[in-house]
C-alpha cells in the first residue's frame, strides 16, 4: 500500500465568486493568481500553491483558513489598510485587537482580516526564515 507521505498536498478553500477572489488576490493582496477550469490557484511564497474553488452556497469558516508570515505586522497592516482591507476589529475576547485590528495581549503580532467571501486571513510576525 502506498502511503501519502511524499504527496505534495495542497490546500483549497470556497469562494462563492471566483472573479472577485481573484481581483481580491491579485490585485489587493499582490499574489501571483492563474486560473483554470473556474479554479484560481494561489502560488502563495515557499512553493505552497492553495486553490479556491466556486461554491454557489458557501459559507466561510469561523476560524482562520490563511495566515500570511510578514516580519512588520505594523508596516502591512498599513499597507493593506491603504490599499482597502478592513482589519478585523475584536473587543471584550480573548482575542481583543486595538483600533488597527492588532492584537498585542501575547504572542506574535497578528491582524485578521476577510476576503470579499467573509473567508478569515491573517498577517502574523514572523522573522524571515
Amino acid at each position: 500500500m502506498r502511503t501519502l507521505k511524499d504527496s505534495k498536498a495542497f490546500s483549497g478553500f470556497a469562494v462563492p465568486d471566483i472573479a472577485a477572489a481573484q481581483a481580491f488576490y491579485a490585485d489587493t493582496l499582490g499574489i501571483d493568481v492563474t486560473q483554470e477550469n473556474g479554479i484560481l490557484t494561489l502560488h502563495l511564497g515557499g512553493g505552497r500553491d492553495t486553490i479556491v474553488y466556486p461554491k454557489a452556497d458557501h459559507q466561510p469558516a469561523t476560524y482562520t483558513i490563511l495566515n500570511f508570515p510578514v516580519p512588520d505586522v505594523e508596516g502591512t497592516v498599513d499597507a493593506l489598510t491603504e490599499r482597502g482591507v478592513e482589519f478585523e476589529r475584536y473587543e471584550g475576547t480573548p482575542a481583543e485587537t486595538d483600533a488597527k485590528g492588532v492584537f498585542r495581549k501575547g504572542g506574535p503580532l497578528i491582524a485578521w482580516f476577510t476576503d470579499p467571501a467573509g473567508n478569515i486571513l491573517s498577517v502574523i510576525q514572523r522573522d524571515p526564515a
